[in-house]
């Protein structure tokens, strides 16, 4: 395996863009855990806590396809060292006017300027394309790859969140993440000999990404998707609550993203497949197949250790449909418009964690039990009939690919 993946390296300044990115996505995954750690120890309020991490959200919803678009019109680098900069201040004030006890209207403001940040996940992809972009199976690697390093940073992430606040001091893990999303995010941006060029846009082609045939499908697929992932999340933490096992709920988590970033790089060593919009289809439908055995263990409680295996087997599910979801979204964007199209399926992934959250919590709060797994069933089978409807004929453009499918 690692011979295969060694491969990507071979290109001068690759492990390097990989690298410096990684610690800059770590940053992102520290920040739920952090931002509620901080505010229930300063304001003891959960539904604070709650409300500006929305607020977040919403700067994550307006800024990336913002800062994508200007990307894509003049480049990785210009755009991302005054973005990460500018970000930096609101993201470093955030712990500072928690411990000094500011107004509670400055931690939304703090929260919502701190999110417009760059997408360095987004950026990472659109650097993969443009260097093996003519060659799909090290292009499907290289989305396999950058995969399983996203679970890496899922499972690393809330622990050093967590570990940093409770030894340190509430705002310590906050204060971590200013300092690692602006040092990732500057000397990601330094490494300009894996940059891709300024495209310009196809004159007979969509000019705005949500024109290109099949992406707005794909959008919607993203942010059902990212459902499973916000309410499979919430469920989970609930039933380890209402078994008296609240402890188990981060090993349990872990689990799921430990299948999930196995797969992840097993699924990058098969064959490419000729047909993306295929290979999505399966991928869904095994992804919705396998979201019925959390839901079979905890109808039939069956046991905290057998919840635990059903969930690392049904994150074996999540990764390939994450990778052949971006890979087709490679595919369906031209080079000029690849990284404002890249975060808006980001900002869907991100909206529809958020409503999953939401809707998990509740049904938990309202209909306590094993029930709660049935809404990611649910939103994987939505996911797989939108992208049934929505995804047949899309453009293939990208990817050294011109012709229509």
């Amino acid at each position: 395996m690692l011979s295969s993946y060694r491969r990507l390296f071979s290109r001068p300044g690759t492990l390097a863009f990989t690298c410096y990115g990684l610690i800059g996505r770590l940053s992102f995954s520290m920040l739920g855990v952090s931002l509620l750690t901080a505010i229930v120890q300063r304001r003891h309020s959960y539904a604070l806590a709650g409300a500006v991490s929305a607020a977040g959200m919403v700067g994550v919803a307006v800024g990336l396809p913002l800062l994508g678009r200007l990307v894509d019109r003049y480049g990785q680098r210009r755009v991302s060292i005054p973005a990460a900069l500018f970000s930096a201040v609101p993201r470093t004030a955030l712990p500072l006017l928690l411990h000094g006890g500011a107004p509670t209207w400055t931690l939304f403001a703090a929260a919502t300027t701190a999110s417009v940040a760059p997408n360095l996940g987004g950026m990472s992809r659109a650097r993969w394309a443009h260097l093996y972009g003519t060659d799909p199976a090290l292009l499907h690697r290289a989305n396999a790859l950058e995969q399983a390093l996203d679970e890496l940073c899922y499972l690393a992430g809330p622990v050093l969140g967590v570990l940093l606040c409770t030894t340190f001091f509430p705002e310590a893990g906050l204060l971590a993440i200013s300092v690692l999303a602006t040092t990732g995010a500057l000397l990601f941006a330094a490494q300009r000999r894996t940059e891709p060029p300024i495209a310009p846009l196809p004159q007979d082609g969509p000019r705005a990404p949500l024109r290109a045939r099949g992406l707005p499908a794909l959008v919607a697929v993203f942010f059902s998707t990212g459902l499973v992932f916000g309410s499979l999340e919430i469920t989970t933490v609930a039933w380890t609550g209402t078994h008296d096992h609240r402890g188990a709920s981060g090993l349990l988590l872990g689990l799921l993203a430990a299948g999930s970033g196995v797969s992840g790089l097993l699924f990058g060593l098969r064959p490419e497949r000729p047909d993306p919009v295929r290979r999505l289809l399966l991928s869904l439908a095994a992804m919705t197949a396998l979201l019925l055995l959390p839901l079979t263990a905890a109808t039939c409680d069956a046991g905290l250790g057998t919840l635990a295996v059903a969930l690392f087997v049904t994150g074996t599910g999540t990764a390939p449909t994450m990778v052949s979801g971006m890979t087709l979204v490679q595919r369906v964007l031209p080079a000029g418009a690849l990284n404002e199209g890249m975060a808006l399926v980001v900002c869907g992934i991100v909206t529809g964690i958020s409503a999953g959250s939401a809707l998990g919590g509740l049904l938990a709060q309202h209909a306590p039990g094993a029930g709660g797994y049935a809404l990611p069933v649910a939103a994987a089978a939505l996911a797989l009939l939108t992208a049934l409807t929505g995804t047949r004929r899309p453009r293939i453009v990208g990817s050294g690919d011109t012709a229509a499918s």
